[in-house]
């Protein structure tokens, strides 16, 4: 029988919608097929007619790709040629080899370096992939594409744990301590490694990404009881006096404008007034969240039209980290224990809304969720509350 090939998107369908499956080599001679892995992943959609497509590195993968198909090709016809049985190990182990050889020579932190500019992620996602790459280049272990294993990632984790926060020479004159990494932030590096590595998986630089044996070992910290602001807070915040126009009076009115729309920092910086249309006495929008795209539908409040009002109908810019700086002064100045950030008033948001027995579903709306699941944690948060105040009761129950 006339041996045939073809090179095939995962024979066993086995890879899920929007994940990378493996782009296979399929030999049939006498009846039956053999199958080989080129170590190239894509998506379904990147691979047609026996081709890498719509992909930027996708000249590179197809000629990796060719390199392993004419070595199959070789060995099987070298079987047939002889009379022997096809060894399918046999070419397995010599097809590894190759595809070993036609790596890219670069080392894995040198790949690092050129694909972050290439992740397809806004550039407020993207930079928190650079000091992945500092961190990783300081803990000297990962460097190589060997280096890629699960009990090197568990190391990495280790390290970053044991590792404190740089600080200015100035505060460490003054007898500031510095700090250690928080949970938040550790497993902020692993999620960006973790994302950096399925896409080496894909692109066949490695066989397997570790964290896949590592699922729910690295946690992001206590995100199940998100802090907030009181009532009490919220109108501290708002009443504080401070001299218009100065960045703290700035910083504060974006807050507000936050705290009164439940929108995220990156929405709030990409507001535009002119997508709002006045419906029923109040100005209403329903648009999508530029981190993930996911919809969600706002209403301005008079707290935010204050703001603004007193910015002409645009909102205040502040790049995130002067911003967030600016509220820790905020909270010393209105007495607040709570860490101010940018993120708090989206929190503060959900619980208000959510204390003002606004169904939950809505809420979900409100905030641009994916999931009500994580509309449910701010829920968890009242939840707390409500038994604080029968703990209190309970006290003065007398026997």
């Amino acid at each position: 029988m006339k041996k045939t090939t073809a090179l095939m998107f995962d024979h066993r369908n086995r890879t899920k919608p929007g994940h990378a499956g493996p782009v296979e080599i399929r030999v049939t001679h006498e009846r039956r097929s053999y199958y080989f892995d080129t170590g190239v992943k894509v998506l379904r959609d990147e691979f047609v007619a026996g081709r890498v497509v719509n992909t930027l590195c996708a000249d590179k993968l197809n000629e990796r790709i060719a390199i392993i198909y004419e070595k199959v090709l070789s060995l099987i016809n070298e079987s047939i040629d002889t009379g022997k049985a096809i060894d399918t190990e046999m070419i397995k182990r010599q097809v590894w080899q190759i595809k070993e050889k036609v790596r890219d020579g670069n080392t894995l932190l040198d790949w690092i370096h050129e694909q972050i500019p290439l992740l397809d992620i806004k550039d407020d996602t993207r930079k928190h992939y650079y000091p992945l790459e500092d961190r990783l280049r300081e803990f000297g272990k990962m460097r190589r594409w060997e280096d890629v294993t699960v009990e090197r990632i568990c190391e990495f984790d280790a390290w970053l744990h044991s590792r404190q926060k740089p600080i200015s020479d100035a505060a460490r004159l003054a007898g500031v301590k510095p700090k250690r990494l928080s949970d938040a932030g550790i497993y902020n590096y692993h999620k960006c490694l973790k994302a950096l590595l399925n896409r080496a998986d894909r692109f066949g630089k490695i066989e397997r990404n570790p964290y896949e044996r590592l699922r729910g070992q690295f946690k992001r910290g206590d995100k199940d009881n998100p802090e907030y602001l009181t009532d009490d807070e919220m109108s501290r915040i708002r009443k504080l006096e401070l001299p218009v126009g100065s960045a703290l009076d700035v910083a504060r009115d974006l807050f507000v404008f936050q705290m009164y729309t439940g929108l995220a920092y990156s929405d709030a910086q990409a507001f535009d007034f002119s997508a709002y249309k006045m419906v029923s006495g109040s100005w209403q929008y329903i648009g999508q969240r530029v981190k993930t795209g996911v919809p969600y539908v706002s209403e301005l409040l008079p707290p935010a039209v204050e703001v603004l009002e007193k910015y002409r109908g645009t909102v205040p810019k502040i790049g995130n980290a002067d911003y967030n700086h600016r509220l820790k002064e905020i909270g010393r100045l209105t007495g607040i224990e709570v860490r101010m950030h940018s993120h708090l008033a989206r929190h503060t948001f959900a619980t208000w809304m959510l204390a003002n027995d606004v169904k939950i579903e809505n809420v979900k709306q409100m905030l641009g969720h994916k999931s009500i699941v994580t509309t449910q944690r701010y829920a968890k948060v009242i939840a707390t509350s409500v038994y604080e105040d029968f703990g209190k009761v309970r006290k003065k129950i007398k026997p």
